[in-house]
């Protein structure tokens, strides 16, 4: 009787620890590389508060979009809100989006160089076009408007023969040295150690772009994905999306 009497009560201690393994859940987040090292924080922590696992994925959003049109699963998209709202429309995520963030787009040079003036739109063209290399990401929202701006301010063709359009990070590009100045998401280029924050396009020209999450209509864990969606939402996670070069909302 006593042997019986341990195993129910090892039993019963043991008992709400394996339930909460059962129910611990595993999701999918396909996410915009600009939210990465975000997210790489707030995961964490996420899965330390609940048990759960976060499986993260990041790509360019254009990327990430035409993976999910592919059919690739997923249980949250963290992407731009251009791109989530036409994955609502398509009946792909669910219609209620809830915004993260958003990010302005900044210069990035190497560190230690000599820091051009992009105080003013006019400083910011005799910057690009004094510099011998100029990067951006060829693939997402940054680069589109990039490519669009130099058009706007008459100096696409003067800068034509030194534009590098990137398939990776401008911000590692500008780190290395591969290009002088470095042009994305704020958000990526602070991770970089070697490249140096000129800062931010001057506000009359600056574009912010926003980030929606939402759960997949599809999705086996909608419930753990929209816990996850809350906690990136809260109060306690904007330390951490403004430490990142991000601003809530």
């Amino acid at each position: 009787m006593k042997t019986q009497r341990v195993f129910a009560a090892i039993v019963g201690l043991a008992w709400p620890l394996l339930m909460g393994q059962a129910q611990a859940a595993e999701i999918k987040v396909l996410a915009s590389t600009a939210v990465k090292t975000t997210l790489e924080e707030l995961g964490p922590q996420f899965e330390k508060a609940t048990g759960n696992k976060v499986d993260l994925e990041f790509a360019p959003a254009a990327v990430l979009k035409a993976k999910i049109d592919q059919g690739t699963a997923f249980d949250v998209a963290i992407l731009t809100a251009p791109v989530t709202d036409a994955l609502a429309g398509e009946g792909k995520i669910d219609p209620t989006r809830t915004t993260i963030s958003h990010s302005g787009i900044g210069v990035a040079i190497h560190k230690g160089a000599a820091k051009p003036d992009i105080s003013t739109t006019e400083a910011f063209k005799r910057a690009l076009l004094n510099a011998k290399s100029v990067g951006f990401t060829a693939a997402g929202a940054t680069g589109a408007y990039l490519k669009s701006l130099f058009e706007k301010l008459g100096i696409a063709d003067e800068l034509k023969p030194k534009l590098k359009p990137l398939q990776g990070a401008a911000g590692e590009a500008a780190a290395s040295g591969e290009v002088e100045i470095g042009m994305t998401q704020i958000s990526e280029i602070l991770p970089y150690a070697n490249a140096e924050l000129v800062g931010p396009l001057p506000p009359d020209i600056q574009s912010y772009t926003y980030f929606s999450a939402a759960v997949s209509t599809v999705s086996k864990e909608a419930d753990a994905a929209r816990a996850f969606i809350k906690f990136l939402a809260a109060p306690a996670a904007l330390t951490v999306i403004k430490a990142k070069g991000m601003e809530p909302g």
